[in-house]
C-alpha cells in the first residue's frame, strides 16, 4: 500500500490547518503520541513539526510533504518544491506580514538609520540577507520568542517581527518602519516524492481539497423562494461565481433560486431581496467551493 508521508505545521498554524483539514474531509486526532496525529485515511501518515523546521525535513525526504510558511523556505534556503499557495495564518485567510519595528520615541525611520545597529529576529538569514542586498551593515541577533520586548529591554535597536495587524507590535511601544516580506502558508513537497506519480497526485488531491474549504470560509449558500413575476429583479441583486441555479416549484407559480455568495454582503442583501418579494430565504455554511 502506498503511503504518502504529511508534515503537520505546530504552533500557531495548527489548529487552523486540523480545521481546515477536517472540513476538506479529514479528520485529525491528537492521541497519546502527540507528534504522531491519527487521520482518517490509511494512505497518509501525519507528523507534527515546526513550521520554522518543515522546510529541512522535507528537503531530507523525512517527510514527503508539508505545510509551511513561505517565511520559512525562505528563511531555510531547502531545495524543496512549492506545490501552491494556501493562503491562511493563524487566524485570518490573508497574508501575515513581516516587519521591522523600532521604539516609537526613537529617532529611526528608514532602512539606512540602522547602519551599525542591533536586530533581533526570528528571520535571522532572511534578515541578514535583505540587510546585505542594500548595504546596510548591522548586527543579528536570533531571538525566540518575546522579540517585541527587546527593544525595551535594551538588548536591539530594531526588530524584526512578524504580524497580522501590527497590534502587538504597536503594545510594546514600538512603531512599523518598513515591511519586508508578506507571508502566506504553503505546501512543499519533496523533490523526488513529487516525481512519484502516486504521491504527487495525492499531494494535489489534499491541495485541491484544502482550496476548496478556504474559498468557502468567505462565502455562504443562499436559498430563497421567488414570484416568476418577480425573478428578474432578483438576479439583478444576486452577486454570483456563476448564475444562479433557478429550478420551478412544482405545480407553482413560484421559482426556487439557490446561490453562493461573499459572507460580508449577506447583512445588506437579504433585506433588498425581501424587499424584492423573495420569500423563506435560508442562509448555509459551505464546507468547499471547488
Amino acid at each position: 500500500m502506498s503511503v504518502l508521508k504529511l508534515g503537520l505545521p505546530k504552533g500557531s498554524l495548527e489548529k487552523s490547518t486540523f480545521r481546515l483539514l477536517e472540513k476538506s474531509g479529514w479528520k485529525i486526532t491528537i492521541t497519546d503520541r502527540n507528534y504522531f496525529p491519527e487521520i482518517n485515511d490509511e494512505n497518509i501518515v501525519c507528523s507534527l513539526l515546526r513550521a520554522q523546521e518543515m522546510p529541512s525535513h522535507v528537503e531530507n525526504g523525512t517527510i514527503d510533504a508539508g505545510i509551511t510558511g513561505k517565511d520559512w523556505t525562505e528563511e531555510s534556503e531547502s531545495d524543496v518544491v512549492v506545490v501552491s499557495d494556501l493562503m491562511y495564518s493563524k487566524s485570518t485567510n490573508r497574508p501575515a506580514k513581516w516587519v521591522l519595528a523600532v521604539d516609537a520615541e526613537s529617532g529611526i525611520n528608514e532602512l539606512s538609520d540602522l547602519q551599525g545597529k542591533k536586530i533581533a529576529t526570528e528571520l535571522v538569514n532572511f534578515t541578514k540577507r535583505y540587510f546585505a542586498q542594500r548595504n546596510i551593515n548591522v548586527k543579528v541577533a536570533f531571538s525566540w520568542g518575546t522579540t517585541e520586548a527587546k527593544v525595551a529591554a535594551g538588548l536591539a535597536d530594531a526588530v524584526v517581527e512578524v504580524t497580522e495587524t501590527g497590534s502587538t507590535i504597536r503594545a510594546h511601544g514600538l512603531k512599523i518602519i518598513h515591511e519586508l516580506m508578506q507571508s502566506n502558508t504553503i505546501m512543499i513537497a519533496n523533490k523526488a516524492s513529487w516525481e512519484d506519480s502516486w504521491k504527487r497526485s495525492k499531494i494535489q488531491q489534499i491541495v485541491l481539497l484544502l482550496k476548496g474549504a478556504l474559498r468557502a470560509e468567505s462565502m455562504v449558500g443562499l436559498k430563497m423562494n421567488v414570484p416568476k413575476e418577480q425573478l428578474d429583479g432578483i438576479i439583478e441583486l444576486l452577486p454570483s461565481i456563476t448564475s444562479p441555479t433557478v429550478a420551478n416549484l412544482f405545480q407553482s407559480d413560484w421559482i426556487s433560486v439557490e446561490v453562493m455568495v461573499h459572507t460580508e454582503k449577506v447583512r445588506d442583501l437579504i433585506p433588498q431581496l425581501l424587499k424584492a418579494g423573495a420569500v423563506g430565504i435560508i442562509e448555509y455554511p459551505l464546507n468547499k467551493v471547488i
